[in-house]
């Protein structure tokens, strides 16, 4: 195509065991935003290290302006015309904003720093941005958008051809995002390709001229953002048909009876900048309570903040009706609420400790290290919980590591049960393990409940979220969007929120 700036055929790249990327094609014209979407493991990330020379692909061809290129480290890639802004600002707090916009590439005449040719290369960068910003400035006396911009600025100092922005707004609050979308929209109207990768929906909508869709490893399709209805994103990006999903009727398999009663855990306008929009949350005895939504939507930071790992700033937590503050993971546990995190291979097992280790470690963190708990109650523990969890092992020595996922997951259950919660949140508890462990997970998920434990269940599969939950709060881009509760849970009914635009955004493409 005439208007093509790069043109990517037939992408693959693969791992050990895992196909990240499969006979990919992707096209970013001149003057465009063209937005990159997929869920956790479709291949957004390794198709953009590809792109800027982090991995070497295992075939395909990479064209920039008709010329074919093959970057093999982001330097090369950057000497090719291709920069990358990264969610994670990845400059020097203690340099000036000069030198971080020059920074490997600083002018030099018999080997000194030309510091005049500096000040200029970064206010010609600054300008091009219209960022009215002393570039001898330090960097840490900034705010995190301004690092943003000047992040930005160092791309633009390379002259870029291509402009790749990984989840650029993931810090930035609403009136920042606007600042830095005028920056994006002067750059694509400047003639700039620019790739926009976030989870954000609506900002998608806001600014973006053509989608990709990625799912598996595989190209899914590219669709002019004006002629995708949201719906049709979400079951492109989730790999569900949506005449299918809307021809779906609005049933609740229903193992499962809305409680009554007073909630265990209440929070009210419970939120925190930059992670999650303060929202309204309750958990009965003997209730599910799904969270569901995109990833990025917001579920693992509300996690985290009920948790204690990350503190809130606004709201109230109530428990059993009593006003409390948590303010880390120990008081959490000690309120008795317990935390399944997303990772289980970086914050769950310890893999070089045995399955009785690693049971019994959180109930030995939460009495201290002066009170040890026997030998004797850690085996009764293990057995208990290996036999209760039908958790497959020769026998509680057996290191954790040497398990399957399932297993491991059903001895991080095991780990919080021996704290006896009142409530557990499990975030992504079924993730990389096979059908059969995951209806054991589940069942024993209705076990508990039944039990009358408070569970927070978040998963990104939604036929988990519909199977196992009474109430279901739906979040969007960091906020609360909604509440389905009994028979109302349904596949397309949770879609259809996640889907629908707010009140305060437009389907306005700023061309």
């Amino acid at each position: 195509m005439s208007d093509s700036l790069l043109e990517v055929r037939g992408l693959s790249k693969g791992f050990p065991g895992v196909r990240a990327l499969a006979g990919v094609d992707f096209t970013v014209r001149r003057g465009e935003i063209h937005a990159l979407m997929g869920e956790n493991g479709a291949g957004k990330s390794t198709l953009i290290k590809v792109l800027t020379g982090v991995y070497e692909r295992d075939a395909g061809d990479t064209r920039l302006e008709g010329k074919t290129i093959f970057p093999r480290s982001p330097r090369e890639a950057e000497a090719c015309g291709i920069s990358t802004v990264y969610q994670e600002v990845n400059l020097i707090p203690d340099l000036s904003v000069a030198e971080n916009i020059c920074l490997g590439r600083q002018p030099t005449v018999f080997g000194n720093i030309r510091w005049g040719a500096i000040t200029r290369r970064a206010k010609q960068a600054l300008a091009r941005l219209e960022l009215d910003l002393d570039p001898s400035r330090q960097l840490s006396a900034c705010s995190i958008a301004i690092q943003q911009m000047v992040a930005l600025a160092r791309a633009m100092d390379v002259s870029a051809k291509l402009l790749i922005l990984d989840e650029p707004t993931s810090s930035l609050d609403e009136r920042e995002v606007g600042e830095l979308f005028k920056v994006i929209r002067k750059l694509r109207d400047d003639g700039m390709g620019i790739v926009f990768v976030t989870h954000f929906m609506d900002q998608v909508y806001s600014v973006t001229n053509r989608i990709t869709v990625l799912r598996n490893g595989e190209l899914v399709g590219e669709y002019p953002t004006a002629e995708l209805p949201r719906l049709e994103l979400v079951a492109r990006m989730i790999g569900k048909d949506a005449k299918e999903v809307a021809a779906m009727e609005s049933q609740h398999p229903g193992v499962q009876s809305i409680r009554e009663g007073e909630p265990f855990l209440e929070v009210k306008n419970f939120g925190r900048k930059g992670s999650i929009a303060p929202l309204d949350l309750s958990i009965r005895p003997g209730e599910v309570v799904g969270l569901a939504g995109l990833l990025g939507s917001g579920r693992t930071e509300t996690a985290r903040i009920i948790f204690g790992v990350d503190k809130p700033d606004s709201g109230e937590m109530f428990l059993d009706g009593e006003r409390v503050t948590i303010s880390s993971p120990r008081a959490a546990i000690r309120r008795r609420i317990a935390f399944t995190a997303e990772d289980r291979k970086v914050d769950g097992i310890i893999p070089n400790l045995s399955i009785r280790e690693n049971i019994v470690l959180a109930l030995q963190a939460s009495r201290g290290a002066w009170a040890k708990l026997s030998r004797a109650k850690q085996d009764e523990l293990a057995d208990r919980f290996i036999k209760a969890l039908r958790v497959k092992t020769p026998g509680p020595e057996q290191l954790i590591k040497n398990l399957s996922g399932g297993n491991q997951q059903k001895v991080l259950l095991g780990r919080w049960l021996a704290t006896e919660p009142r409530l557990i949140i499990l975030d992504e508890p079924t993730r990389g393990i096979d059908v059969g462990a995951k209806a054991e997970i589940e069942k024993l998920i209705t076990e508990l409940r039944r039990d009358g434990l408070a569970i927070l269940f978040i998963s990104s599969e939604l036929e988990e979220v519909v199977r196992t939950s009474q109430r279901v709060v739906i979040l969007r881009d960091r906020k609360k969007v909604g509440e389905l509760a009994g028979e109302a849970i349904s596949e397309h009914a949770i879609m259809s929120q996640i889907a629908a635009p707010t009140a305060e955004s437009k389907d306005v493409l700023h061309a």
